[in-house]
């Protein structure tokens, strides 16, 4: 049997862990599986590493058309791959949103012409059910909701992707479910937000990630996940709850799913490895700002007892570039930061740590990073396995060497706001990332010829 690309003496997960073989590709499929008796018209061999799934990213931001100074579909990409991830769905928080299907075709055709991995959109849910329904009938992969206002100079990327108003936010999901797609939820109560904001911006800047967690404490969160799921169980919508961070909020959703709803949760490796204590000896200060917040040392822990049991369905890297400037005020006040980073690039290495020293299994860690997602949003087999037919969207990946992060080997244009885990050493080198048979990424590096091979997935 001749193949298009064959890898050689690769260790390749199998859905339960690790064998010893080849993997034969074709025409963009995978073909062949552990067999001896193929050879290839390209022969790669990766010496020992482990050929894993695609990574399945269920949370990006990446802002274009106007927000391009960030970075743009053609530099986060490229982050993307070198991350080993080959499918990114992304937010509605860009200018304009996409709250319609001429924003979304708009956004679609930019995409289509300078990403090197494939890629997804949700749709912005407060556009009206009209929208909705029109965009579900395009294909977005879900939709995707605020439960706060948000103004100053970034209240253009939120248009329509808010809802305040338990009205609107019934109207809202009621036509969600009657799309079958799920609804992504930012489960922050905007007024509980607002009201300790208030109250600590004036406050000593001594710990600031301490403070800004204060601003946005655990009942915020869990107030509003207790909401949606009372709703969800009266609509039928099916929900994913966003970067949850709250031990408080995984009892409620542990419990909607043990009733029998469908809801699934998603955590994000900063709410995993970093807490308001380190961070704050680090001295990471604006740049580990997030919305919700990292937490308190104890919060962290119990997030990772929910790991174990596998109530977390996936873990997405809310990467979002922004300028240095941006996030220089906040310097000297926390509150004057924008909320977010990148992560394309970390999270891999940081969830192969966790296998490493024993915390979590490598079925774990490719549950969490593709295969559930690919199951939640439609798209196993073809997508999130190593199997016969699917798409060859693969990574390989090497344990044995180590990774150091830094701004300066970041690959995303926010390269420069990359300073969490700087220094941090990791294990699990990125050597090649492949998309549908291509390279995209390769001897850690990218290939720029293939900016524009990525596809869009409708479902």
């Amino acid at each position: 049997m001749k193949v298009d690309l064959l890898l050689k003496n690769a260790e390749i997960f199998d859905g339960e862990g690790l064998y010893r073989g080849c993997l034969g590709i074709s025409k963009g499929k995978i073909v062949s599986l552990g067999q001896n008796n193929v050879t290839g018209v390209e022969e790669l061999d990766v010496k020992g590493a482990w050929i894993l799934p695609g990574g399945i990213e269920t949370h990006a931001h990446i802002r274009e058309p106007e927000l391009t100074q960030r970075g743009d579909f053609a530099s986060e990409s490229i982050a993307a791959a070198a991350g080993g991830i080959t499918i990114f769905f992304e937010m509605p928080i860009s200018a304009p949103p996409q709250a319609t299907v001429e924003i979304l075709h708009q956004r679609e055709q930019i995409a289509a012409k300078k990403s090197c991995v494939d890629f997804a959109f949700y749709g912005a849910a407060a556009g009206g059910v009209q929208n909705i329904y029109e965009l579900a009938q395009a294909g977005v992969i879900g939709f995707k909701i605020f439960l706060f206002d948000v103004n100053g100079p970034r209240a253009k990327e939120f248009i329509a992707s808010t809802a305040t108003d338990d009205g609107v936010l019934i109207e809202i999901m009621q036509a969600v479910a009657a799309t079958g797609k799920i609804l992504a939820v930012h489960a922050e109560n905007g007024p509980i937000a607002s009201w300790y904001t208030r109250r600590l911006q004036n406050e000593p800047q001594r710990s600031p990630l301490q403070l800004h967690a204060q601003s946005r404490p655990s009942v915020c969160e869990v107030q509003a996940v207790e909401k949606i799921i009372r709703f969800a169980r009266e609509y039928g919508t099916r929900v994913s709850f966003c970067h949850i961070s709250c031990n408080d909020s995984m009892h409620l959703i542990a419990r909607a799913k043990a009733e029998g709803l469908d809801v699934y949760a998603e955590t994000c490796p900063q709410y995993l490895y970093l807490d308001y204590e380190r961070a704050d000896q680090l001295g990471y200060g604006p740049y580990a700002k997030y919305n919700p917040p990292i937490r308190s040392c104890a919060e962290r822990k119990q997030l990772w007892k929910w790991l174990y049991r596998g109530q977390f369905d996936y873990v997405g890297s809310d990467h979002g570039a922004f300028l240095p400037e941006e996030k220089l005020p906040g310097e000297k006040n926390i509150f004057k930061a924008p909320a977010g980073n990148v992560g394309f690039e970390t999270r891999l290495p940081l969830m192969l740590e966790s296998v490493l020293n024993g915390n979590l299994t490598l079925k774990d860690v490719v549950q969490l990073t593709s295969a559930n997602a690919a199951r939640v949003f439609g798209l196993y087999p073809q997508k999130g396995a190593l199997l016969p037919g699917s798409d060859a969207d693969l990574v390989v990946v090497d344990p044995r060497i180590e990774v150091c992060p830094s701004c300066e080997n970041t690959l995303s244009h926010g390269k420069a706001i990359a300073r969490l885990y700087e220094q941090w050493r990791l294990h699990g080198k990125i050597l090649h990332t492949l998309v549908r048979g291509k390279f995209v990424f390769k001897d850690g590096a990218p290939i720029p010829c293939m900016q524009g091979w990525g596809r869009e997935v409708l479902v």
